[in-house]
């Protein structure tokens, strides 16, 4: 997330707590997890695992639990719990406000848009054009709907990024900042869920149509022109290319991409990134045609053994049983 207004990190430092290592007159300008950074932005790490993903990314300022060797042009940022401070930060940025009537005041609808009974719309909402937006919609703060969009009964748009760190004896919640944004002549049917990124944007790329009971994660990027049935969830921070058509009921693991133009068949799990212009199946998934050939080969087994058995004995295939 891009700050309104920049703020030196030795600002930034005295709010936290931390010792800063570096220029307390370099300049912050964003607020981002590490899957999202750009120059200015500032982030965290707590596990030394991550600590040269971090260093090396292309974040300015780091807040980390211990004091390492600190790359050129970057600050530190040391304190006992990273996370925490992060989390402060993203909530002093961007605060939960509470919303005063069911349609705020300081969203922003299109000419020709119908919104239906029932539909609540957050802060700072943008919906575009000619759209129809049924009833008991939810539309969470700072999301953003383009022109020619459907979006059908009971779906929510912008929920909270399902995000949460580990602490001894419970999860912390990380506070969202990020958006939802829908683009251009989307359609989105009955009871979808649609999460904001954490820091960064969840998009549904335009022409995409996503069919009931469907639940896209924080940060997933989805293309143009995408075809999803009904039931399929995807995790976050997944890309999913152009022209992906994806049939009931399938299952996208995180941090993955889909090439453009695959075909995932119902019922299957991918997990991990699979190329495009081809189809899939299975669980996991691989080429459907070589999955077919292992299930054709599966059925037969019966009477492979049989057949083996007639013609070995009992007793030479007691050991394999």
């Amino acid at each position: 997330m891009k700050l309104k207004q920049s703020i030196k990190i030795g600002k930034i430092a005295e709010q936290i707590g931390a010792k800063l290592i570096g220029d307390p007159n370099m300049v912050m300008t964003g607020i981002n997890e590490i899957h999202k950074v750009q120059y200015g932005d500032i982030t965290f790490v707590d596990n030394e695992k991550y600590y040269k993903k971090a260093m090396e990314s292309a974040a300015t300022f780091i807040i980390i639990n211990k004091e390492i060797e600190k790359p050129a042009n970057k600050c530190l940022l040391i304190v006992d719990h990273p996370f925490l401070a992060y989390n402060e930060l993203a909530k002093q940025f961007r605060p939960f406000i509470s919303s005063q009537a069911v349609i705020s005041e300081t969203a922003k609808i299109g000419e020709g848009t119908v919104i239906q009974p029932n539909v609540f719309i957050g802060n700072h909402v943008k919906i575009g054009k000619n759209c129809i937006i049924h009833a008991n919609v939810s539309i969470y703060d700072y999301s953003e709907i383009g022109d020619n969009v459907i979006i059908h009964a009971n779906t929510v748009i912008g929920k909270d990024a399902f995000y949460v760190n580990r602490r001894p004896n419970h999860y912390e919640k990380m506070h969202t900042i990020g958006r939802a944004i829908i683009e251009d002549n989307v359609e989105i049917g009955s009871l979808c869920t649609i999460d904001s990124g954490v820091s960064g944007d969840t998009i549904v790329g335009m022409g995409s149509k996503l069919d009931s009971h469907i639940h896209i994660g924080h940060g997933t990027v989805i293309g143009r022109n995408c075809l999803f049935c009904a039931q399929v969830a995807i995790a976050g921070k997944t890309y999913i290319e152009d022209e992906v058509i994806l049939y009931g009921k399938v299952g996208i693991s995180k941090d993955l991409r889909v090439g453009k133009g695959a075909r995932v068949l119902a019922s299957s799990n991918v997990d991990k990134s699979i190329e495009g212009g081809l189809t899939y199946f299975g669980s996991p998934v691989q080429e459907a045609k070589a999955a077919w050939k292992e299930m054709a080969i599966l059925r037969k087994l019966p009477e492979i053994w049989d057949r083996m058995r007639q013609f070995y004995g009992e007793e030479a295939l007691a050991d394999i049983k």
